[in-house]
């Protein structure tokens, strides 16, 4: 009789434990979510690693709330509906917060998910402005300033530097980049720039000749395009083959190094738009010497940002003293923290405060901040 209610009481401490979650109160799970896998992987492995970095930092400090941090890492592949099955994964995985996504259609895939669950989501890329302007996703956050302001940075910089009158608009058809030629279309209108061409190209098609080959019997003086660095890299490659000499701008999808190495020679000269150059910073310089130090090799796109969105997430944990999402949402909303991107915070729709764009350009291989 005894054994039998020693094993009762066993068994109802087990199912307890589960139950409360305090079989695994000695660490806190947090989400890595991205294309870590494929022609977009230069976007997602970068936040992995400094996020990486991040947390090895803070664990070696004693973690935050004096448990240990543990990452629950997914692979998306920048595909809306396996970025879906990812956020079930990682929810069902008991995550309390989310570094990710980082493209903004896989992001989108996966918000409903996240906000349902409450939890806080925290993107270093996803730069669609609905995101957080459409008041949907109130656990969104994001460590980049979004289209609309990358728009209106390129639009000054065709108009005031370039002077352009005239240009073709192109984007890929994906919640991003036709987000953002459609604020280019705007912006540009705004400043006395028209868009004589307006069109969607198919992402992966084996080259884009017609539509650049209708682009040169316009009188478009530049191109601008919104997307991704595979189909940049194969419209100026295009470009040059048909002799078509004139601009081309883009945007933070392109200014990527994976887009001169596919380019090669054909990327000298582009124009693309991309997170303001914080070098200067001390905490960027140590981020990014960390990098080198670790894994051997200089950090890639966005790797600034999910460095700075790991540790606005941590902070925001630690002043809640809680790892509830709506404490943890109010506390980045309501604090500002030092990041290798500067001294930041988020408003009431998620946006960071702090950050902004800068135009970029190809020059002897390298791209250099305008």
């Amino acid at each position: 009789m005894k054994k039998f209610v020693m094993v009762m009481i066993l068994t109802m401490t087990a199912v307890l434990l589960f139950a409360t979650g305090t079989g695994d109160s000695d660490v806190i799970k947090i989400a890595v979510v991205g294309p870590h896998s494929g022609e977009l992987a230069s976007y997602g492995i970068p936040t992995t690693k400094a996020v990486e970095l991040v947390v090895a930092e803070w664990n070696d400090k004693g973690g935050v709330l004096g448990k240990q941090i543990e990452l629950v890492i997914e692979d998306d592949v920048c595909k809306p509906e396996i970025a879906a099955n990812s956020a079930a994964k990682v929810v069902g995985d008991g995550v309390v917060a989310v570094i990710g996504h980082i493209c903004s259609g896989a992001t989108k895939s996966a918000l409903g998910t996240y906000n349902e669950a409450g939890i806080p989501t925290i993107s270093p890329s996803a730069t669609n402005p609905p995101l957080t302007q459409s008041g949907e996703y109130p656990n969104f956050f994001r460590t980049i300033a979004p289209d609309d302001a990358q728009a209106a940075t390129d639009a000054e910089f065709i108009s005031t530097v370039l002077g352009l009158r005239k240009v073709a608009v192109l984007h890929d058809k994906q919640d991003y980049g036709k987000g953002f030629a459609d604020f280019s279309v705007e912006a540009l209108k705004s400043l006395g720039v028209e868009t004589v061409i307006y069109e969607g190209i198919t992402a992966g098609e084996e080259d884009y000749f017609a539509v650049l080959t209708k682009i040169s019997y316009s009188d478009a003086q530049g191109i601008v395009y919104g997307g991704y660095h595979p189909e940049a890299s194969k419209l100026v490659q295009n470009m040059s083959q048909m002799g078509l000499n004139i601009p081309f701008i883009s945007d933070d999808g392109v200014k990527d190094d994976t887009f001169i190495q596919v380019a090669g020679e054909y990327a000298e000269g582009v124009y693309a738009s991309g997170p303001q150059d914080t070098s200067d910073n001390p905490m960027s310089q140590k981020a990014i010497a960390d990098h080198r130090s670790a894994y051997g090799e200089d950090h890639g796109a966005f790797f600034l940002n999910g460095y700075a969105a790991a540790i606005a997430l941590l902070n925001a944990i630690e002043k809640a003293g809680s790892t509830d999402g709506e404490a943890v949402m109010q506390a980045l909303r309501s604090n500002y923290v030092e990041t290798p991107l500067g001294n930041i915070s988020f408003d009431e729709k998620g946006d960071a405060i702090g950050v902004g764009f800068a135009v970029y350009q190809v020059r002897n291989g390298v791209y250099v901040e305008l």
